[in-house]
């Protein structure tokens, strides 16, 4: 290492050490720019409850469609309340007495294991937060980091996962900060957040029905539990990426409330402010947060300082069990790996998390015809091989299109259930009448009969194909050119 290198590589170590202390002239250029901001935006709520504005929002609520909150109110049944209530709906806005409803409590299973909170608010509700939305979006995403790419307008993973790859293949940064957020939008403090959205919107009425959305009641069982924390949809989580966005609860993600993800950002933009000032590298999805740096002695020492502020600044936990320092290709980011070529590679938990869902599609028990299982399963597939396009993973995908059709095998044999039954399906197939029956009567479950020669000629490669399941290979091998 020459002596221009070392003086870099010392100077980047100093920066990652994570001191606490932040230059103040960046600060007060900061908060000069948001008192300009808040003399801009002390009359939005004209602007949230304008007609085309609410319109706008109805549509989106529309098209995200989503599961009825503690009303019953179904989106379809919410023009024909609009009719009748808009009126009544935008007084209560403009002169501030709107008060949200308590979210209806739902749990859903984790992919890894364990039960997830959510809630889910009124259409209602959504209507009004998504006119809130598109009223604060366009005036507070400018001010975000360049380096935060979660739910934002003309972002999207494949933008962080390439500015991370730069950092990895470019600048040498070959171990990640990696640290993960307890809970994040269950646990964020509401006063912390709406101190900072008051530092951006002057109109109060606004800040006030915000602050009544975050501490809206979570309604379980009948009996409404009261919140001093979290985010009006408590216990969402990022999607996504299509990646996990297709691997997650379809009815979770539309039950989304529009206005977490932004509040996320809101306060999130506080931890991108530091790193920027301390001079890291970083890539930040929603609370998916990796800091990139040259040695594991820098990265022990950003780790250590990045804690401390988002536990005593923001007041926001972290998980120290699932945190780390490491080499890149050790980690996961966005449900991919970087390598240290600068290319891309799928992380093993999400190949794990795809077959949990082709095994959720495939239960044997379901009752549904192979023809619909396979429609399900193109669904899904289509989706999670497209998210996953850029990285280099034709093996890994060979050897799950191999695994998906000895599934499908599995599951038509099992709707024969008889022997006598499979027999002549396979016959049908081409297989002969001797090898059919001895087959048949072998005695093996269907798992071990979707693996025989005989099972693997009757519904082959081409015959899948017949069928219309996608080939993750053929896909994947079209979409690099």
């Amino acid at each position: 290492m020459n002596a221009e290198q070392q003086k870099s590589e010392q100077h980047h170590g100093e920066r990652e050490r994570g001191g606490t202390a932040a230059p103040s002239h960046g600060r007060r250029q900061a908060f000069t720019v948001f008192d300009q901001q808040r003399a801009l935006t002390s009359n939005l709520m004209e602007q949230v409850c304008d007609p085309k504005n609410l319109v706008r929002a109805y549509r989106r609520v529309r098209s995200n469609k989503g599961k009825p909150g503690v009303d019953g109110m179904t989106v379809h049944e919410l023009a024909d309340w609009l009719r009748n209530n808009q009126e009544a709906l935008t007084a209560s806005l403009l002169d501030g007495t709107y008060q949200p409803q308590p979210v209806r409590g739902a749990e859903f299973r984790k992919p890894e294991g364990g039960m997830r909170q959510l809630g889910i608010p009124t259409v209602v509700d959504r209507l009004v937060q998504q006119a809130i939305l598109q009223v604060m979006n366009p005036l507070i995403d400018p001010t975000f980091s360049n380096s935060s790419y979660g739910f934002r307008p003309e972002r999207d993973p494949h933008m962080a996962l390439e500015q991370a790859r730069k950092y990895v293949a470019q600048e040498g940064r070959r171990f990640v900060v990696d640290f993960d957020l307890e809970k994040f939008f269950d646990r964020v403090n509401h006063d912390i957040l709406m101190s900072r959205i008051a530092r951006r919107i002057g109109d109060k009425r606004l800040l006030r029905i915000i602050r009544r959305f975050l501490q809206a009641g979570l309604m379980q069982e009948g009996v409404c539990v009261a919140r001093d924390e979290g985010t009006p949809d408590q216990g969402q989580r990022r999607l996504p990426t299509l990646s996990e966005d297709k691997e997650t609860n379809a009815s979770s993600l539309r039950a989304r409330g529009p206005l977490s993800p932004l509040l996320a950002n809101v306060l999130l933009d506080d931890l991108d402010q530091e790193l920027e000032l301390r001079g890291h590298r970083f890539c930040r999805y929603a609370d998916d947060c990796n800091i990139y740096v040259r040695s594991l002695a820098a990265g022990q020492r950003v780790m250590e300082s990045v804690v401390r502020f988002l536990e005593q600044k923001l007041h926001l936990r972290v998980n120290r069990e699932k945190s780390a320092v490491a080499a890149v290709g050790e980690r996961k980011f966005l449900g991919h790996r970087l390598l240290l070529n600068g290319k891309l590679g799928i992380s093993p938990k999400s190949v794990r998390r795809a077959k949990e869902k082709v095994r959720q599609i495939t239960r044997r028990n379901r009752g549904v015809s192979l023809a619909q299982v396979i429609v399900e399963l193109n669904l899904f597939l289509v989706g999670w091989v497209l998210y996953y396009r850029y990285a280099a993973c034709r093996a890994e995908l060979l050897r799950l299109d191999e695994w998906i059709r000895r599934k499908l095998r599995c599951y038509r044999l099992k709707q024969r259930k008889r022997g006598r039954s499979v027999a002549s399906f396979l016959r049908r197939l081409g297989v002969p009448a001797p090898q059919a029956s001895r087959l048949a009567s072998s005695g093996k479950g269907p798992w071990r009969l979707a693996d025989t020669p005989q099972t693997n000629s009757a519904m082959s490669n081409g015959w899948f194909a017949s069928q219309g399941l996608v080939s993750l290979v053929l896909k994947y091998d079209s979409l690099q050119h």
